[in-house]
């Protein structure tokens, strides 16, 4: 599957490393532009963007006109960041068509979530096909999850680590590397989190929690009984 394209458009080059760090872990292709001019070329240029974080200060072309010529040909989703809380600057924003608008500092956590869920509302994470594995189908999109064909409700996080396990169904992964995935490389918690989760999500799924092997003294692994 191809990974997305998202153009993030700073002059700042240490923003744009942050960002493009956060996104490229999260499976993203990041572009980067040092001014507006440079975003509009590589948006004309690359006619595959999926999603665009955009500067309002920059130079030669500030980020308003960047979004105004962008919506005159394109209805890719547009995140503008601003040092500004400025209501005005905010209506503005949404007036000419932007998704969302952070103001700056921000998480690059809850950025990068922010550009998930757009990406959800706008089908275009590439998710939307059905992960299955002996008797269990996840509809990402849709977040939805059938053992036999019956709902099952989950935890986002709960559903998080199921979609783990099914994306890399029959590979032994470790505690590390699941804390890693599903609770972001900065999570200082206690390994012991991992086994808490994965007993519940277990007994949510009843007779198929089975599935979700212990490897002793490493982790775990998803694995369709033959």
């Amino acid at each position: 599957m191809n990974r997305l394209k998202i153009l993030v458009a700073d002059d700042e080059s240490r923003m744009r490393k942050l960002v493009k760090d956060f996104l490229a872990k999260s499976n993203y292709d990041v572009l980067e532009a040092a001014d507006g001019q440079e975003a509009l070329d590589l948006f004309y240029q690359q006619k595959d963007i999926a999603l665009i974080v955009l500067d309002v200060m920059m130079p030669k072309i500030d980020g308003w006109q960047v979004c105004r010529e962008v919506r005159d040909s394109s209805k890719v989703p547009i995140i503008l960041l601003t040092a500004r809380s400025d209501e005005r600057d905010e209506l503005q924003g949404f007036q000419l068509g932007v998704d969302e608008y952070i103001t700056k500092p921000f998480s690059p956590k809850i950025l990068v979530a922010r550009i998930e869920a757009i990406l959800r509302r706008t089908g275009q994470t590439g998710q939307g096909e059905v992960l299955s594995c002996g008797g269990i189908q996840m509809d990402r999109t849709a977040h939805q999850v059938l053992i036999d064909g019956e709902p099952v409700e989950l935890s986002y996080k709960e559903f998080e680590l199921l979609a783990y396990f099914l994306e890399n169904k029959g590979v032994a992964l470790s505690r590390e590397k699941i804390l890693n995935h599903v609770w972001d490389y900065d999570y200082f918690g206690d390994a012991r989190t991992i086994d808490t989760h994965v007993k519940k999500l277990r007994s949510k799924m009843g007779e198929k929690g089975s599935l979700i092997k212990t490897i002793w003294g490493m982790g775990y692994k998803l694995e369709e009984d033959e």
